[in-house]
C-alpha cells in the first residue's frame, strides 16, 4: 500500500518506482511539456479500486498537486537512472495496476504504469539521484516491485518494423538464390563451348592472365648457369679439375635444354630433371669450394664483364639505328630512277626551260607567298607541297622554290610536271647551277672539301668510330657533306628580288593556311621561329662549347634555342645586317670544330643570336620523329608538324600513330609509286 502523509501547508508523496523498458529505449527528447487536465483525488479509500482496475485514472486533487513521485528506471544503455515528477504534472494516462495480482488473483500492491512519453520531457523529469535516500528506495521497491512503461502505438510500430525486416530478409534470400541460379546457368553454358587445349603458356579460359610463375623453371636454370660458372672459375683457380669439368658439363646441359625457350611451356619435359641434376652439382661445389669472399669477388668480376658487353651492344645498337635512319630506302631510290629515266626519254628537259621563262615573273613577285624547300627526297618534298596547297585559302598566290642536287634534279622536275597541285607555282632548281656557290666564297664548302673532314665522315663505318660514343655518331651523317643543308644561310643570294620567304624542311607536314605568317610583325628581327627550350633543355649550352672563351664571352648559356624546319626570314633585314657575313665569320672560327659539333643548327643559333622573333608554339610542333609521348591535341592544332629525329615517316622506323598525318598527303595511286612498291 502507498502511504500518504499530509500537513496544513502541503502534502508530499514519495513513491520510488522501477521502470522496466518495454518496446524500446527511454528517450529524453526536448518535446514540449504536455498540458495537464484535471485529476480526481487519489486517496486511501479508493486505492483498492485502483488496484483492481487496470484502467483506473488518476484524477486531479488540489491538495495532491505537490506530491513528489521519485522513479528509478534503466535507460537504453542499461544504466540505472533516478527521476522525480510532481503529481500535478501527471496526465490521465497514468494508472495503477498490479500484473502479479492479475496472474495470481491476489492483490499484493499497486504498480504504476508510466507511458513512454512521460519520460521524453526534460522539464517533467529531472535526474535527482542526490536527493533520494536509501530508505525511500527500499520502501518503494517493496511496494512497486514490477514497474513497466509501455506505449501501444510505438509497440505496434515496433511489430510492423520487425515484420518489414523479415519481409526484406526473405526478398534478399530470394534474390541471392536467383543470382546463384543465373551464375550456374552461365557457367554451364560456357563449359559447353570450352576447349581444354592450352596454347603456349596461356589457357583459352584465362587468356588474358599469365601465371606469375610461368617461367619459374626457366629462370631457375639460368640462375644455375651463373652460379655454376662462378664455382667453375673458383675450381679452376684452385686446380680442382674434376669439379671444374663436371660443372661446365652441367652448364652445357642446362643451355642445351633451355635452347630458345622464353617460358616454361617452351621447355622440354626433361627440363625439371636437368634442373635437379644441376642443383645437386651446385650442392657438391658449395660443400667443397664455398668461400663467401671469393664468391663475392667472382660475382663482381662477372657483373663488370656483363656491363661492358651491354655497353658495347648499346653502342652498336645506336650505330645501327643511325645507319637505318640515314640510309635511303630502296623504294625511294627506285622512284628517283624511274622519274629521271622518263624525264629524259620523253624530252621534257627542253620544254621545261621554255615554260619557266613564261612564269619567271611569279618567281620574283614579292607580293606572293614564297617558300624555300631544299631537299633530295622527291616523295617528302611532294608531301610538303601538297599539304601546303591543300590547306591554303588562296593556293594561286603560293610559290614554291625547290632546290635539289644534280642526281635528283631530273626526278624532281618530272614529279612536279606530272603531279603538281593545281594553281600553285613550282620552281625546281639544281644547286650545281649556282656558280657563285664555291669554296672561295663559302667557307663551309671549303671545309667540307678538306681531307681531314672527309676522313672524319668516312671512317664512321669503322668499328673504332663506334667506340667514340653514341653522342658523336649522329654528327657523322653524310647529309652534312651536302651543301643543301647549308644553303639556308644564303637565301638572299639565291632569291635576290624577294623580301620575305618561308623556309620549310622536307620532313614537315602543313595542316593550316600559312598565309598569316607573312603578316606577322617581326619587330626588326631577321628570323621568325618557334622556341624549343623547356626548362633546361634545348638551350645554347646543349649545342655550343661554353668552355671555349670565344663562345662564353659572346653568348648566354641559358639562352633559349629554336628550331629549323619552319622559319620566316625577312630578307631585307638580312641584307641590312649582313647575316651571311656573320655566318662566314663564325664558320671560319670553327674550322677545327672546337666551338660546336657539325650541323646547321649550332651556327644558326649563333648567326641569329638576338635576331630571332619567337612565334607562337602552335605554328610549329616538333618531335614526331623521336618523341612517342607528344600531346595529341597539340599535334592536331598545330599549323606545321615536324618529324625531326631518326624516325622519319617514310621509313619503317616511323611511329605508327604519327604516320597518318604524313601519309594522307601521299598519292599512293600514282603509277610511279605503285611501280616502286610504295604503299601505306
Amino acid at each position: 500500500m502507498t502511504t500518504f502523509s499530509r500537513s496544513a501547508a502541503f502534502v508530499s508523496l514519495v513513491v520510488v518506482l522501477h521502470a522496466v523498458h518495454v518496446g524500446g529505449a527511454i528517450l529524453e527528447s526536448q518535446a514540449p511539456h504536455r498540458e495537464l487536465k484535471a485529476y480526481r483525488p487519489l486517496q486511501d479509500n479508493n486505492l483498492e479500486e485502483v488496484y483492481a482496475s487496470s484502467a483506473a485514472a488518476v484524477h486531479y486533487d488540489p491538495d495532491l498537486k505537490d506530491v513528489n513521485i521519485v522513479a528509478t528506471y534503466s535507460d537504453h544503455y542499461g544504466n540505472i537512472r533516478l527521476g522525480r515528477v510532481k503529481m500535478g504534472d501527471l496526465s490521465t494516462s497514468w494508472v495503477f495496476e498490479n500484473p502479479a495480482n492479475q496472474v495470481s488473483g491476489r492483490k499484493k500492491g499497486p504498480q504504476l504504469v508510466i507511458p513512454r512519453d512521460s519520460f521524453q520531457n526534460d522539464t517533467g523529469i529531472e535526474d535527482n539521484a542526490s536527493h533520494s535516500t536509501t530508505n525511500q528506495t527500499d520502501e518503494s521497491e517493496n511496494q512497486f516491485p514490477n514497474v513497466e512503461f509501455a506505449s501501444p502505438a510505438k509497440l505496434k510500430r515496433q511489430v510492423l518494423r520487425q515484420e518489414r525486416r523479415g519481409q526484406r530478409t526473405l526478398e534478399l534470400i530470394q534474390q541471392e538464390k536467383e543470382t546463384d541460379e543465373q551464375m550456374q546457368e552461365a557457367a554451364i553454358e560456357k563449359s559447353m563451348s570450352f576447349e581444354n587445349s592450352v596454347i603456349g603458356k596461356y589457357s583459352i579460359w584465362r587468356r588474358d592472365y599469365e601465371s606469375p610463375n610461368a617461367d619459374a623453371i626457366l629462370k631457375l636454370m639460368r640462375d644455375q648457369i651463373i652460379m655454376a660458372k662462378a664455382y667453375a672459375n673458383i675450381a679452376k683457380s684452385k686446380n680442382v679439375t674434376n669439379l671444374y669439368v663436371f660443372l661446365m658439363q652441367q652448364c652445357g646441359e642446362n643451355q642445351r635444354v633451355i635452347g630458345k625457350a622464353t617460358s616454361d611451356a617452351d621447355l622440354p619435359s626433361s627440363a625439371l630433371d636437368q634442373a635437379k641434376a644441376m642443383g645437386h652439382a651446385l650442392s657438391l661445389a658449395k660443400d667443397e669450394l664455398y668461400d663467401c669472399h671469393e664468391l663475392a669477388k667472382k660475382f663482381r668480376a662477372m657483373l663488370q664483364s656483363t656491363e661492358r658487353k651491354v655497353d658495347g651492344l648499346k653502342k652498336k645498337g645506336t650505330f645501327l639505328i643511325q645507319l637505318a635512319a640515314k640510309t635511303f630506302p630502296k623504294p625511294l631510290h627506285c622512284l628517283s630512277l624511274q622519274l629521271a629515266a622518263d624525264y629524259f626519254i620523253l624530252g621534257f628537259n627542253e620544254e621545261d626551260a621554255v615554260k619557266e621563262d613564261a612564269i619567271r615573273k611569279k618567281f620574283e613577285d614579292p607580293s606572293l607567298y614564297h617558300y624555300a624547300i631544299f631537299s633530295d627526297n622527291v616523295l617528302a618534298t611532294s608531301v610538303v607541297v601538297n599539304s601546303t596547297v591543300l590547306n591554303a585559302k588562296e593556293p594561286q598566290k603560293h610559290v614554291f622554290h625547290i632546290v635539289t642536287d644534280k642526281l635528283n634534279f631530273a626526278a624532281m622536275k618530272m614529279w612536279f610536271r606530272i603531279s603538281a597541285p593545281a594553281d600553285a607555282t613550282i620552281q625546281v632548281e639544281n644547286i650545281n647551277d649556282f656558280k657563285w656557290l664555291n669554296s672561295s666564297y663559302c667557307s663551309v664548302l671549303r671545309q667540307l672539301e678538306s681531307a681531314r673532314l672527309k676522313e672524319y665522315y668516312f671512317k664512321a663505318n669503322h668499328p673504332s668510330s663506334i667506340s667514340a660514343g653514341a653522342d658523336n655518331l649522329k654528327y657523322r651523317n653524310p647529309k652534312y657533306l651536302s651543301m643543301l643543308n647549308h644553303l639556308r644561310f644564303y637565301l638572299p643570294e639565291v632569291y635576290p628580288k624577294l623580301e620575305k620567304i618561308l623556309f620549310l624542311d622536307d620532313d614537315i607536314v602543313v595542316q593550316k593556311d600559312l598565309a598569316p605568317l607573312w603578316e606577322i610583325d617581326m619587330q626588326g628581327k631577321v628570323n621568325g621561329a618557334v622556341e624549343t627550350c623547356k626548362e633546361s633543355f634545348h638551350r645554347f649550352d646543349k649545342y655550343l662549347n661554353f668552355s671555349n672563351p670565344k663562345i662564353s664571352e659572346n653568348f648566354e648559356a641559358s639562352a633559349c634555342g629554336w628550331a629549323f624546319g619552319m622559319n620566316m626570314f625577312d630578307l631585307k633585314e638580312w641584307r641590312k645586317r649582313n647575316i651571311t657575313g656573320i655566318y662566314h665569320y663564325w664558320q671560319d672560327m670553327n674550322e677545327d670544330r672546337t666551338l660546336w659539333k657539325l650541323g646547321s643548327l649550332p651556327p644558326g643559333l649563333i648567326t641569329f643570336y638576338n635576331l630571332t622573333y619567337a612565334m607562337e608554339r602552335s605554328w610549329h610542333v616538333l618531335g614526331l620523329g623521336y618523341d612517342p609521348a607528344l600531346n595529341q591535341t597539340a599535334i592536331e592544332n598545330a599549323a606545321v608538324v615536324h618529324y625531326n629525329g631518326n624516325y622519319k615517316p617514310w621509313l619503317g622506323l616511323a611511329f605508327a600513330k604519327y604516320k597518318p598525318y604524313w601519309s594522307k598527303y601521299v598519292e599512293y595511286d600514282n603509277p610511279y609509286l605503285r611501280r616502286c612498291d610504295i604503299n601505306e
